[in-house]
């Protein structure tokens, strides 16, 4: 999905959401980001029937199949697990001018969503085993990703919320591409789902760091906030 048009000579944007996620959940950010070409994915490993959930593999080809219809001067920002994919998918994007990871797994080769968590899914999901296939849900969504948003846009949020495919979490980076691309990375301060800790050591990866006094999303929390950032990057992109 593609809103705003082009102006101000900035490169085009991509949205990549996290685990359990859609793409609604990002349009207080997208609303911020006005006179900027956005563009949202919806990746295939989250949904509401555990049969239909692709795996980490066919979100990499989502991405890299909007980045390439943008086709132009492109910055893809990933939240949370969207970091993996977008991993996976853009060593060889030649149109994108950096990765901006937002609380973001920064994983590298052989590293899945799983093994960089204690080698099982985190403490607050919960993993069913279907003869659909097997998904992981939220426990306490409200505490663990919106602790800092008002409340009635968190159970908003919360409704919207899907199932992630247990295969995704498994599954290896096999291709890094912020090793061929410039990153940056955005650590949210006030995190619960990904301790501000461990983002750190992730962003030791990249090229350059910001940091967000936020929780888990602070496009619900702080839009206004993280889209000055986000155009300041762009600007220097």
């Amino acid at each position: 999905m593609s809103t705003h048009p082009t102006s101000q000579g900035l490169p085009s944007l991509v949205l990549v959401h996290g685990a359990w996620h859609r793409p609604e959940h990002l349009q207080p950010l997208v609303a911020e980001l006005r006179g900027i070409d956005t563009h949202t994915v919806a990746l295939p490993s989250t949904g509401h029937d555990p049969a239909t959930l692709g795996d980490m593999y066919a979100d990499a080809d989502v991405i890299a199949a909007a980045v390439a219809a943008v086709g132009g001067p492109t910055v893809v920002l990933a939240h949370s697990y969207g970091g993996v994919p977008t991993t996976q998918a853009l060593r060889d994007a030649g149109n994108v001018r950096r990765i901006v990871y937002l609380a973001a797994f920064q994983l590298d080769a052989g590293e899945s969503l799983f093994s960089v968590s204690g080698g099982s899914p985190m403490t607050w999901s919960s993993v069913h085993r279907s003869a659909a296939g097997d998904y992981v849900d939220v426990r306490t969504p409200v505490d663990v990703f919106y602790d800092d948003v008002d409340p009635v846009t968190a159970d908003r949020a919360v409704s919207q919320l899907g199932y992630l495919s247990y295969a995704a979490g498994e599954q290896v980076v096999t291709e890094v591409a912020w090793k061929e691309v410039p990153s940056t990375y955005v650590v949210c301060t006030a995190d619960k789902a990904l301790p501000p800790a461990v983002q750190e050591r992730f962003a030791r990866r990249a090229d350059e760091v910001r940091r967000i006094n936020a929780s888990h999303s602070p496009f619900l929390s702080q839009p206004a906030q993280l889209a000055r950032l986000i155009t300041d990057v762009l600007a220097r992109a």
